[in-house]
């Protein structure tokens, strides 16, 4: 989530429409969120997680002001990053913007929203959080417009808690969807206590902590199933059916 202070993968996959696919190697903030900001720039979207102190104007990567409105999907009206929240026009992601809607599904189940409903879907280190997350893209892909946009902000594993974690294969992430696999999933949990790197998630508290937290996981959300580096995030998109139009990467902090 916000609070990982990592490099960042960022992905821009058109819902239907051909396009190109380019590297760029941790480029300037400042000339990213120009260009994700005109590209974004009056168009309706849905946030899956959030609101993004990333994505806010005092954040690294300011892209809310471009939005002509962005409506918020959240797994749960009390989460450890939100507090309690209400359904409805309540979701507010910038001050100088109108809330907007505040729906309570899971990420890979968005049965409230109509099919192509938007033009933009967000998802701030959010995916990773997810444990069956090609079920999740085929959601945020249903509710998009043909020609629609999903803006996809990934932690690399090299820069977080999970470096020593191996990369999550795609054939396990198609095997998550084959079997179904819930939100209520530790299969990972055993790696994770094995390879988490608390020295760099103080936030997690003790080892003892964190495991209760982990094995509470179906309410917490914190625990990340996945990780990824920039081929895997990319593959994935591939697998779920996007075509990647921009792959860049980025430091959170200077």
């Amino acid at each position: 989530m916000e609070s990982d202070r990592v490099d960042g993968s960022v992905g821009v996959s058109p819902g239907h429409k051909l396009s190109q696919m380019g590297f760029l190697k941790f480029v300037r903030r400042s000339v990213l969120a120009t260009y994700y900001r005109g590209l974004l720039s009056g168009k309706r979207g849905l946030e899956i997680g959030g609101p993004s102190v990333i994505l806010g104007d005092d954040g690294p990567f300011p892209i809310y002001r471009a939005l002509k409105s962005l409506d918020n999907c959240l797994y749960s009206s009390c989460t450890i990053w939100t507090g309690e929240v209400k359904e409805g026009r309540t979701f507010v992601f910038h001050p100088r913007k109108c809330p907007g809607d505040r729906i309570i599904c899971e990420a890979t189940n968005l049965k409230p929203i109509a099919d192509g409903g938007y033009e933009i879907v967000l998802a701030s280190h959010c995916l990773e959080h997810v444990a069956n997350p090609l079920r999740a893209l085929a959601e945020w892909k249903r509710v998009l417009q043909s020609d629609g946009l999903l803006l996809l902000i990934l932690p690399h594993k090299d820069g977080t808690f999970d470096w020593r974690r191996p990369t999550t294969s795609l054939p396990h992430m198609i095997s998550d969807y084959e079997n179904n696999v819930g939100e209520d999933d530790l299969t990972h949990l055993p790696e994770i206590l094995s390879l988490h790197d608390l020295d760099r998630d103080k936030a997690a508290g003790s080892m003892e902590q964190f495991h209760q937290r982990c094995l509470d996981n179906f309410r917490t959300r914190a625990m990340h199933h996945h990780v990824f580096d920039t081929p895997t995030a990319v593959a994935l998109l591939d697998k779920a059916a996007f075509q990647v139009m921009r792959v860049d990467c980025f430091r959170l902090v200077p």
